[in-house]
């Protein structure tokens, strides 16, 4: 209970960050599995492990499956907190005292307490850790800045502290290039876009995702 009452509550600071005080139909976010939902039609080749139900362990594809339903239901969330930063920012721009800016946010959080809190209840711990790395590959701030932008540095340093109890580091970037686990979940989400399954969203940082199944295959070789 203490871990969900926390997941919700960075969850629920960063995507502040990122809403809009008009309701939004948010049940096309895209689709969304549970942790014990496995696809088996892709078949994705990788440098460390092959992605194909003829040719990999038992647990690795147990594993691969696992990372993949994650992604698949934590990314439409990140998505929508990129689309949310830059009208909030649009709106925020129109706003002249730090008073009617706090008022503003006000406002917002209450909406996404009523919209988001029975859905972010939900998310597993692991599930909070790939979405830390889908926001910050979305918006290009990591959780930690967006919650020290909001707030303040102190309440930031805080909310990292106890995130850290739990095994989630709010600093935490995506880094496809050096981190396996980020270039898998670059190559669940490529497949994803491709397939229909999930809603592509540039982001922030481009990412070349020939260049990096090059430099993840080179890096196997040697």
């Amino acid at each position: 209970m203490k871990l969900i009452k926390f997941l919700l509550f960075f969850l629920l600071i960063t995507l502040s960050v990122n809403a809009q005080v008009i309701p939004q139909d948010t049940t096309k976010m895209g689709h969304e599995l549970e942790d014990d939902e496995l696809i088996l039609n892709d078949t994705i080749q990788l440098p460390e492990i092959i992605i194909y139900k003829g040719k990999m362990d038992p647990e690795a594809r147990k594993q691969f499956l696992l990372l993949q339903s994650r992604v698949y239901k934590t990314y439409p969330y990140a998505k929508l907190a990129s689309e949310r930063l830059t009208i909030l920012n649009k709106g925020m721009a129109n706003l002249k005292t730090n008073k009617e800016k706090k008022k503003y946010f006000k406002i917002v959080e209450s909406y996404l307490s009523e919209e988001f809190e029975a859905k972010l209840k939900k998310l597993s711990r692991k599930q909070g850790q790939i979405l830390v790395k889908l926001i910050h590959r979305q918006t290009g701030t990591t959780t930690y800045e967006l919650v020290k932008n909001l707030k303040s540095g102190w309440k930031a340093f805080w909310s990292n502290t106890a995130a850290s109890m739990f095994d989630i580091n709010l600093k935490t970037k995506y880094e496809p290039y050096y981190v396996n686990e980020d270039y898998l979940i670059e190559t669940i989400l490529v497949r994803g876009f491709d397939s229909g399954r999930l809603q592509n969203q540039t982001p922030a940082q481009p990412i070349n995702y020939d260049s990096l199944n090059d430099a993840w295959v080179s890096r196997a070789i040697k």
